[in-house]
């Protein structure tokens, strides 16, 4: 599995946060190399971006459906696409790419609607096509050992779970009134580009992602309520959730709580013990079984095992961050893509599926509709 393939882009133009994300990550893989692109609707900077990335002239596409149907006629066609755009463009583009016959790897949230995300899922089966979602923190090594020993009844039959995801960077929209964000990623906030949700669709679907991962549990139904603060879309939202095994959770997540960056925190309760991790510190997992000592798991040494071992790029004491966690979803992605353009079948998708994608989507439609229901419980489709 060390040959090189090919994959080109949509998005990810210069200044723009997510893409440069992906290209690093899929450079630290070093089996992929960026041929093709369409990097924004702007002319200029769609060229400057293909030059800069030494993409030939010809495969620096105008618009993203030349680009799909152009490569699917080439002898040396890429392998995969990576999709970096914002939420309200996911679905074409997705679609145009199948249609072609080409792999995806698409940040999240998947699409807008539900009937979006499984149109989606059913044409990616039928044409047999590799389909990643980018949910970053499944890929982190310890979040990785934390399923591994959630999976090997360290701490029992989880019964609880206490998840957050707390930032700040929409305090100021708030705070002053103006209610008109010009920051990096503001057009969150515009229903016309983000979908009927902002704060929920952009980091609480990441809560139900990571808990899913680490427990195998999907959210059975959910009771939300948003708080908007006068704006159109939601900045804070608080969640209780019923999980199909019958226990239950809370989540939070808010875009407006000072003094947190990127607070992810997941915390599991078994009835023998609990686990935590905590995204602004991942190197390190907490796992407290019951009437023990607290136990401290640092990422790369001789205690950890299974895949948190093979995806660590550096060694213990050095940090390893979103970067890497996203390059080991791409490993696993390109594994999977390269296995099977050899024929082989037997290889694992370690990285979010088309599958948690529409999770993603029913999970932000579900909160959306409590919300609107007075905080009713909801089923998920």
């Amino acid at each position: 599995m060390n040959r090189r393939i090919r994959y080109g882009m949509v998005g990810g133009g210069p200044g723009a946060f997510i893409g440069a994300v992906h290209r690093m990550a899929i450079n630290l893989d070093e089996r992929a190399d960026l041929v093709a692109g369409c990097f924004s609707s702007n002319e200029d900077k769609n060229l400057q971006c293909g030059h800069k990335y030494q993409v030939p002239e010809d495969r620096i596409y105008s618009n993203y459906k030349i680009m799909a149907q152009e490569e699917a006629k080439r002898d040396d066609k890429i392998d995969f696409v990576a999709i970096v755009t914002p939420n309200n463009t996911h679905y074409e583009i997705c679609k145009a790419f199948i249609e072609n016959g080409i792999n995806i790897f698409c940040e999240k949230p998947l699409c807008f609607t539900v009937e979006q995300a499984l149109e989606l899922e059913a044409l990616a089966k039928e044409k047999d096509l590799l389909f990643g979602v980018g949910y970053t923190y499944p890929g982190y090594p310890m979040v990785k050992f934390a399923k591994e020993l959630i999976e090997k009844g360290e701490i029992g039959d989880v019964i609880n779970v206490n998840a957050e995801y707390l930032q700040d960077w929409l305090i100021d929209e708030i705070s002053d009134g103006s209610n008109d964000t010009v920051k990096l990623s503001g057009w969150r906030t515009n229903p016309a580009i983000s979908g009927g949700s902002n704060c929920v669709g952009d980091i609480g679907t990441h809560i139900e992602n990571t808990v899913s991962y680490m427990t195998g549990l999907k959210v059975k139904r959910i009771r939300s309520i948003f708080d908007r603060f006068g704006m159109e879309l939601e900045v804070n939202a608080n969640m209780l959730v019923e999980f199909d095994n019958g226990c239950h959770g809370v989540f939070s997540c808010s875009q407006v709580c000072a003094g947190h960056y990127n607070g992810l925190v997941v915390r599991i309760f078994g009835n023998k013990g609990a686990i935590e991790w905590v995204q602004e510190e991942p190197n390190t997992l907490k796992v407290t079984p019951k009437g023990e000592p607290i136990k401290i798991y640092n990422r790369a040494t001789g205690c950890i095992t299974g895949r948190a071992v093979e995806l660590n790029h550096i060694p213990s004491g050095h940090p390893e961050g979103l970067v890497f966690a996203m390059t080991n979803n791409y490993t696993s992605f390109i594994d999977a893509v390269i296995a099977k353009a050899d024929g082989n079948k037997d290889y694992v998708t370690d990285y979010s599926t088309i599958e948690a994608g529409v999770s993603g989507v029913k999970f932000i439609h579900a909160a959306i509709e409590s919300d609107a229901k007075d905080s009713a419980w909801v089923e998920l489709p």
